[in-house]
């Protein structure tokens, strides 16, 4: 008998239907799934980037709309750096060493860096009005009394979603690259030395979420091939996050709009 995947939201949410499949049917599936989810929630289609980026400069150069959007945005970015650590199925020592590899990607950067400082001093370098310091970005429970319920929902399903399947890790890191140059090329409109914030330019010219991309997409290959039996939870869970993904756009949106 087939399995019924019941598809979250969206248009294109129709039931999909999974039979018993043989290894490689099972990754061409994944793969398949994984690219029209993200092309369906491609977050660069979101009115955000390009309504920021056409603000006028009084509006988009201001220190309180700047720190509203970094809280948004770091709470949402610290909330699948964290939730990384809660992988599942990657046991073995080989996929431990990749794993580890992307907790140095983002947490184990020279000198003591990581991506959330990065992130926070490409703010400041802005003018931002911050709300939290750095270390206030720890427990979810905590945090998500500072955010509205659209991030807040994002925080939470972060750690639930990434512990219990791999589905939505592939899907943030597969559409990263896509929001990252969408929000450099917003943000350089008004602040031309974006480019050249480590944040960014590291980011870029070392393809470091290119890499992770495919890294969870690989990754994700050999623990479906070995177990099948995973697929529809790993859909669902990339489905899940990829639209509460959308509603952190939606919010950052909103407080564009406001300004």
């Amino acid at each position: 008998m087939d399995t019924i995947i019941d598809r979250p939201r969206g248009a294109n949410a129709a039931p999909l239907q999974v039979a018993a499949l043989r290894p490689s049917e099972t990754v061409a599936q994944f793969r398949a799934e994984i690219a029209a989810i993200t092309k369906e929630h491609q977050p660069s289609r979101m009115p955000f980037f390009k309504r920021l980026a056409a603000a006028p400069h009084s509006v988009a150069r201001d220190p309180v709309l700047l720190g509203k959007i970094h809280l948004v945005y770091q709470a949402a970015m610290h909330a699948t750096r964290a939730a990384v650590y809660y992988l599942p199925h990657l046991d073995s020592p080989s996929l431990r060493k990749r794993k580890l590899q992307i907790f140095v990607d983002d947490d184990g950067l020279p000198g003591g860096d990581t991506h959330h400082y990065q992130l926070t001093r490409t703010f400041r370098n802005m003018g931002a009005k911050l709300i939290l310091d750095d270390e206030e970005f720890g427990r979810a429970e905590d945090l998500c009394e500072h955010l509205d319920p659209a991030t807040g929902r994002f925080v939470q399903l972060a750690r639930t979603l990434y512990s219990r399947s791999l589905g939505a890790w592939c899907a943030v890191e597969v559409m990263s690259d896509d929001w990252l140059r969408a929000l450099a090329e917003a943000l350089a409109a008004h602040f031309p030395q974006i480019p050249t914030e480590p944040y960014f330019h590291e980011c870029f010219e070392g393809a470091v979420e290119e890499r992770h991309a495919e890294e969870s997409m690989s990754v994700t290959q050999m623990i479906l091939e070995a177990h099948p039996e995973l697929l529809p939870e790993t859909l669902r869970d990339a489905r899940i996050m990829a639209e509460a993904l959308d509603d952190v756009w939606r919010r950052l949106d909103e407080i564009v709009v406001a300004a």
